[in-house]
């Protein structure tokens, strides 16, 4: 038996265990339409045991839907500090999160989430556009493609992408996804 396609035993978590389905759609909460999307916020003890159950199997992240990763994502900005839109599905412009932090300097990130199976990568053309919509965006001060998966070899390599890195442009993995959700955790 699964609950929005996951499986009802998960991890070990009783939480997780009994709701994985409803901890998944009740990580954020909507807060309103702005031109690029919905404001949210995150609902932290949802957010928290999905952190506790991919800290303790990362192979779930493979198991979790495109949206509810973009989800997840914009609600651990939020668990950052962040004032976090999710942008619409489609229409998007290349962006699926952008978080704004108004601190010692204001910081606009924009972020394309990339759930992908395990052993797929993100291609070189795919972070090459995320800097066109960096580009493109004069209130942008960073870009991110976050993955659930991997990058392409050659992207470590490639000029034209890594004289971004790390100030203007950021990669993180799915390794580096899980590590990020457990600092975040223990806020």
């Amino acid at each position: 038996m699964t609950t929005s396609g996951l499986p009802i035993t998960w991890g070990g978590d009783p939480i997780a265990e009994t709701l994985p389905g409803l901890l998944l759609s009740s990580v954020i909460t909507l807060l309103g339409g702005v031109p690029d999307g919905q404001l949210i916020e995150v609902v932290r003890p949802a957010w928290d045991a999905i952190a506790v159950v991919l800290a303790r199997d990362p192979s779930e992240r493979f198991r979790i839907p495109d949206r509810k990763w973009e989800e997840l994502i914009a609600a651990s900005y939020d668990v950052a500090g962040y004032k976090v839109t999710l942008t619409p599905r489609s229409g998007d412009g290349g962006r699926d999160v952008i978080a704004v932090k108004h601190d010692y300097a204001c910081v606009r990130i924009i972020d394309q989430v990339k759930a992908f199976g395990d052993g797929k990568r993100v291609s070189a053309d795919d972070v090459r556009a995320l800097l066109g919509v960096l580009h493109a965006d004069p209130k942008a001060s960073k870009g991110l493609v976050t993955t659930t998966a991997e990058f392409a070899p050659g992207i470590a390599t490639e000029q034209a992408i890594q004289q971004y890195v790390p100030t203007r442009l950021q990669l993180v993995n799915g390794e580096q996804l899980i590590e990020r959700f457990a600092k975040l955790r223990s806020r």
